[in-house]
């Protein structure tokens, strides 16, 4: 029997990708706000017996997480078989040490609420800074997805000479993977962060050769200020208009009418978030990943935790 897919609210733009790669079955979410504030949900596709799996990217958390908690409490209550997440971008991986005393580690916190409701999860290059990985904070079997191949097909589809630019040192990794991809030179800016609004880029010049069209590949856009002061020092230096290229596009605010107004020649992201500016599809490699983790909790398979990048 197929997999039964729930959709928490805003999702409908991985829902499609998602049922026709993964031969999922959709099952019927009910849900809203009762006049104080409390979350109503109910699952009106029954799920016993069933592996029920919840599609809900974590962008917004705190007006998501209880009505993802509460369906699949509820979904474990009426006797599914298992009961997984698939959660292309995963909040609260900011916080993960006490920078001052008396802070919340909340990566901690939200991987230990997530583990306990959920069988396993499924993620798309989630902010790991001084995790190696997901296992050290979530105690469920997880899979980080990588966006890398789809983003390199869009750019080797889109743009005649690439040249991609990581807007810090901790872009590096990744953004090397991607420029591999792509077949495209790359650079690495350097960023200082002196706030969660104040942002700088050190003034190196990079080896954009003539011609070329700059592609900043950013991983998270919230305030989006990485993006406007590196546009900026580009455009200042008389190169062409960049290419912005967002992985997670969570855009706070009036940020993204902001980094339009910084001139950018585009904005692309993926569709891990909804946002006017998706043109990405990563229902590929979220699909295999969920097809992997899947797998691997039949009767025949033992493993407990999977750490493969898709």
């Amino acid at each position: 029997m197929k997999p039964l897919l729930f959709p928490l609210k805003d999702q409908d733009h991985l829902v499609t990708g998602l049922v026709r790669k993964a031969r999922l079955q959709i099952g019927r979410l009910e849900s809203r706000q009762f006049p104080d504030g409390e979350s109503y949900v109910r699952l009106a596709t029954p799920v016993e017996h069933r592996d029920v799996v919840f599609l809900c990217s974590l962008d917004r958390p705190d007006a998501k997480a209880v009505p993802l908690l509460l369906a699949a409490d509820a979904a474990r209550a009426q006797g599914a078989r298992s009961v997984g997440l698939v959660s292309p971008y995963l909040a609260y991986m900011r916080q993960d040490r006490m920078f001052k005393r008396g802070e919340a580690v909340s990566s901690v916190t939200f991987a230990r609420l997530l583990s306990q409701q959920f069988d396993w999860l499924v993620t798309v290059d989630p902010h790991l800074h001084r995790y190696p990985c997901l296992d050290t904070i979530y105690s469920i079997p997880t899979i980080a997805a990588s966006a890398a191949a789809p983003i390199a097909r869009w750019i080797r589809s889109s743009i005649g000479q690439p040249f991609l630019i990581g807007p810090d040192a901790e872009s590096r990794q990744w953004v090397e993977q991607i420029a591999g991809l792509a077949k495209a030179p790359f650079t690495v800016f350097a960023k200082k962060r002196s706030g969660d609004f104040e942002v700088s880029i050190e003034d190196t010049e990079a080896p954009i050769p003539p011609r070329a069209t700059p592609v900043i590949v950013d991983d998270i856009a919230s305030s989006a200020k990485t993006l406007i002061e590196a546009t900026h020092v580009l455009k200042a230096r008389g190169h062409p208009a960049p290419v912005c290229i967002v992985l997670h596009p969570l855009f706070a605010g009036d940020s993204y009418q902001r980094l339009v107004e910084a001139g950018p020649a585009r904005i692309i992201s993926t569709n891990t978030v909804q946002h006017l500016s998706n043109e990405i599809d990563v229902s590929g490699p979220v699909t295999s990943a969920m097809k992997k983790i899947l797998d691997a909790r039949r009767p025949a398979n033992s493993a407990k935790t999977i750490r493969t990048a898709m």
